[in-house]
């Protein structure tokens, strides 16, 4: 027996004891959102988020809320996870780009999906702890990097998608750039008051969309130093 978000779970021999877990997750939280991707759903089935957090976070793993990792940094609820996830419209062999890989979890998604995947992390402590996380779940084909991602990830671009899970207060120019044609940006943007985007490269330019208001933590780094002045 297990106890997983209050409910006690009985299982069979050999079974997976956090299986039940996620498939509620799934079917009690996304679909219901309106997450409809079959293969976003799938791989959020796959992957062990509660091996993504603290030992004691780990039974709140697969509720619908984001939980802390440290370093005043946390891991997005599933429900964003699942649905920036599906606007990146990420298919298997893709390339795609992440900013701020925080626990590691948005890149396993990514990965459990069939994408190559390239994670930037600001914060040493938590790129090094996400990419030995990584390793040992067996996602050792994800790239991992310690710095700013408001450069992106040049030297590896164009990308088909790029995810930033923390919110700048203006698009990094950049990110956009290193995008291929028909490529989607999924990014929250603001301050206070934060929008998630959807930025697709076109063959003219590109298109925006807002999706649906969000809380992220804020980008750091350049993103910060890029803020205009506020004023009072």
């Amino acid at each position: 027996m297990i106890l997983l978000t209050g409910v006690l779970v009985v299982l069979a021999a050999g079974a997976d004891p956090t299986q039940a877990a996620r498939d509620r997750m799934v079917d009690e939280q996304l679909i219901p959102r309106g997450i409809t991707d079959k293969a976003v759903l799938a791989a959020m089935r796959t992957v062990p988020r509660h091996q993504f957090v603290a030992p004691e976070m780990a039974p709140y793993a697969y509720s619908d809320r984001p939980l802390p990792i440290g370093f005043d940094q946390t891991i997005s609820q599933p429900a964003i996870v699942a649905r920036m996830t599906e606007l990146a419209a990420v298919r298997k062999g893709q390339r795609v780009l992440e900013i701020g890989t925080g626990s590691g979890y948005q890149a396993a998604v990514l990965a459990a999906l069939g994408a190559e995947v390239y994670t930037i992390e600001i914060v040493e402590q938590l790129g090094k702890r996400a990419a030995t996380d990584l390793a040992r779940l067996g996602y050792r084909g994800v790239k991992t990097r310690i710095g700013d991602g408001y450069q992106g990830w040049p030297e590896v671009a164009p990308f088909d998608a790029i995810i930033v899970t923390a919110a700048p207060g203006q698009v990094p120019e950049p990110l956009k750039q290193q995008l291929k044609r028909g490529g989607r940006l999924v990014i929250p943007v603001g301050d206070a008051n934060q929008e998630l985007m959807l930025i697709t490269r076109t063959d003219e330019g590109f298109a925006e969309r807002k999706v649906l208001p969000v809380t992220f933590v804020p980008m750091t780094g350049k993103a910060q130093a890029r803020q205009p002045p506020r004023t009072r």
